[in-house]
């Protein structure tokens, strides 16, 4: 049997096998289901700082700025689709499909390979503060391992592994996983406490050492990269910095995965993700300035700072507290860890969910079960990230998935102006000031360079191998789209290309060949700032 739950708008939300998802979530909801999104800034702080040196702090105030200015176009876009779930990918393709079949699912595919190792990484360091909390990093529970594959073809040094790491992790994906099993609702609750007792901490580490004085400015300045000056190694590693934070830094565009799930989203959506933005300002302004302002550099490079495993110690010694304050650390940032992994689970399941229902995936993962839950998706991504969590390198993970991210966005920031040229007369509930979606146009073009700069500054086999991986949306969407679907999309899909109405002509590409000279043009930026940006 079905249920229908309607909005007050009197639009329905079928639910239940093959059906839609619930609309039961207002915009605090979604913004407590985005609120993992600060707590990204401990996977990273520690490498970024390690890696680039004094200008780290800088970084991070930069890339959540760029992050806060492209939302504003991401919210328009999705305003055009009050009955879409997944997020800005999602309603990004509905425009580039007009122009090229494959760029459509290309994008849908890099949002999901950006979000989801974020479910890897994070039970990964979760599971680490817990070894080393209890047993401390020498330990044999610590230390043993089976290498199950010798992945040095990828990257040096990567391998398959099985460990206490991976084991504790699972568990805490089974966790995560039987938490949502129930619905947005239930799970946006859940996040609510503990997106309180996260980002309150959070807080409490950024601004106390700012408050007692203990943040050094010797310890923030010269803004002199980790090579000793701005040449071409300096600049390529304050690229590689810049490219490596946009993927926590830019991630509170999750915020409008569930506009399907809103009850009014035509209000629901913008508020969401703007108030997240705002959030997101503040943590990743205040944390890595705190956090370097008191350790410096040469504290970031003790060990266990640059793998995020001693984290919580250091940060008990920012704001003045013994071994209490560092096990109270160390909850928090486990439960840091889990918010993260939450609302990357519920996000990329929604994106993979959501392509499924529109034709770009695998026709299974559109099932959703009597909570409103898309629970095929959300299997899909546990297994996948059951194999990402065995492996020796995060950080690597992070980077290559950073590389799907920037594609990501670099497609979707140029939605916005397709959208307006092509649907310029459907009515938005939200419309970004021009002004904004021209600064998104241009950061698109900025992403691309950091692609092209900064990737292979965390391994170089990392653009080579995000390029494979954003590759095998081509048989994915062959098999679906040719062979299952005989060359014709969903009804639900071809009804979006009208946006807002009967269009006669929804499938004419009134902007033409710009979108496709836009794509050359960002290849030959990535083509090109990699030839410069080298380290010697």
């Amino acid at each position: 049997m079905t249920d229908t739950i309607f909005d007050s708008s009197g639009t329905g939300a079928k639910a239940g096998e093959g059906g839609m998802l619930f609309r039961t979530i207002g915009w605090k909801d979604a913004f407590w289901m985005a609120s993992g999104v600060p707590a990204l800034v401990l996977f990273s702080i520690g490498g970024i700082a390690a890696t680039v040196g004094n200008p780290s702090w800088v970084i991070w105030m930069l890339s959540v700025t760029f992050g806060f200015i492209q939302a504003f176009t991401y919210a328009e876009i999705a305003g055009l689709f009050p009955n879409k779930s997944g997020g800005a990918s999602v309603y990004g393709a509905a425009a580039w499909v007009r122009y090229s079949k494959i760029i459509a699912p290309l994008s849908v595919w890099c949002n999901w390979l950006a979000w989801t190792p974020v479910l890897a990484i994070g039970s990964g360091l979760a599971a680490g503060y817990i070894l080393n909390s209890f047993f401390g990093a020498e330990a044999a529970i610590s230390t043993w391992q089976i290498t199950l594959v010798d992945l040095g073809f990828v990257n040096e040094g990567l391998t398959l592994r099985i460990n206490a790491t991976s084991i504790i992790g699972t568990v805490i994906l089974l966790a995560v996983f039987a938490a949502q099993h129930h619905g947005i609702s239930r799970a946006a609750k859940i996040q609510t406490f503990i997106g309180l007792a996260v980002l309150i901490p959070l807080l409490i580490v950024g601004l106390v050492p700012l408050l007692t004085g203990d943040v050094l400015n010797a310890n923030l300045m010269p803004l002199l990269p980790s090579s000793g000056a701005w040449d071409t190694n300096g600049w390529t590693l304050f690229l590689g910095g810049l490219f490596i934070a946009a993927w926590s830094t830019y991630g509170f565009e999750t915020a409008v995965c569930y506009t399907s799930e809103f009850r009014n989203p035509k209000t629901d959506t913008f508020r969401s993700i703007f108030f997240a933005g705002l959030v997101c300002i503040v943590i990743f302004s205040l944390v890595p300035l705190a956090f370097q302002g008191v350790l410096g550099v040469e504290g970031i490079l003790q060990p266990g700072i640059v793998d995020g495993t001693a984290v919580a110690g250091a940060m008990a010694h920012m704001v003045g507290g013994g071994s209490a304050v560092a096990a109270i650390m160390v909850v928090m940032l486990c439960l840091a860890l889990v918010l993260s992994i939450m609302t990357s689970m519920a996000g990329s399941s929604r994106t993979l969910y959501q392509g499924s229902v529109d034709g770009w995936l695998p026709r299974y993962l559109s099932h959703v079960n009597e909570h409103g839950a898309p629970t095929k998706a959300m299997w899909t991504d546990l297994g996948f990230n059951l194999i990402l969590l065995m492996m020796s390198d995060y950080l690597f993970i992070l980077a290559a998935s950073n590389v799907c991210y920037l594609v990501f966005n670099f497609l979707n920031l140029h939605s916005g102006w397709i959208h307006r040229i092509d649907s310029g007369h459907v009515e938005r509930p939200w419309k970004a000031p021009n002004i904004l979606l021209w600064l998104g146009g241009i950061l698109a073009f900025f992403n691309a360079l950091l692609i092209g700069a900064g990737a292979n500054v965390w391994g170089e086999g990392t653009l080579r191998t995000a390029i494979f991986a954003i590759l095998l949306i081509v048989p994915v969407f062959a098999w679906r789209h040719w062979v299952i679907d005989k060359g014709k999309f969903p009804h639900e899909m071809l009804e979006d290309l009208t946006v807002g109405g009967v269009d006669p002509d929804h499938g004419k590409r009134r902007a033409g060949f710009l979108p496709y000279l836009t794509i050359a043009a960002g290849i030959a930026v990535v083509v090109i700032a990699n030839q410069i940006f080298q380290l010697a």
